[in-house]
Parts: structure tokens; sequence; C-alpha cells
């Protein structure tokens, strides 16, 4: 299996973006009631770290039916290393508490597309 870096320099060599983002899985530890105590803190953080330009995107996921919600939750960062994206996810209240455990992965984004629309009259702005 190639190294991180050798994939990551064979994306830019095909012309890929190879933009490197961390990728968070964060799960329940704790009872919901507990979990949702926690909720404030963690949303506040998220403010704080998107305005920081460190947030890419976070939100909750549904279990693999895509009828429930479990309380798990995806959570990418921009961060300049692993260590670095491993502080974020360590300072989030929902980690530091134990009420949510999670995984972190590097993930290198060659492919795909974004549209923004903006509608300044109508104070609209549509993702898709």
């Amino acid at each position: 299996m190639p190294a991180w870096e050798d994939y990551k320099a064979d994306a830019k060599a095909r012309g890929a973006l190879a933009l490197e983002l961390f990728v968070v899985q964060s799960t329940p530890a704790v009872e919901p009631l507990e979990l949702k105590a926690q909720l404030p803190g963690h949303l506040a953080y998220q403010a704080e770290l998107e305005r920081q330009g460190a947030l890419v995107f976070a939100g909750p996921v549904s279990d693999e039916t895509g009828d429930q919600m479990q309380g798990a939750g995806m959570i990418v960062y921009r961060a300049e290393s692993m260590d670095a994206a491993r502080q974020l996810a360590d300072n989030d209240p929902m980690h530091q508490s134990g009420a949510r455990h999670y995984t972190l992965q590097k993930w290198l984004i060659n492919e795909g597309g974004l549209s923004v629309s903006v509608r300044l009259s109508e104070q609209v702005v549509t993702l898709g």
C-alpha cells in the first residue's frame, strides 16, 4: 500500500485537488439526556471553530436504514496535521465530557462539486 504522502502526490500529479481534510465520526457514549446536556457547549464550540475557519461541515447522521437518528454525528475539520485535528476533536465539550467517543481519519478530497446560490434580496443561500 502506498504511504499517505505518496498517494497525495500521485493524486496531485493526476490533476486532482488533493485537499486534505480530517473526518471525525462521533458516537454517543451516554444516554440521550446526558448527551443533550452537553449540546449547548458543543454547538458553541462548533460555531467558534466555524468562525476560525477550522470547521468545514458538521451535523448528525442517521443509522444504516436512514430512518433513525441515533445521536451519532460527523465533523469535518480543516487542520495542519492529524495532531492538530485530534486536538480540535479532543477539545469538543462532547468528547471532553465523555458524552461521545470519536474516531479520526484523514480525507483526501479529489473529486466532486459544490454549488452555491445567493439571492441577496431574499436573504437566501442555497448549497447544492
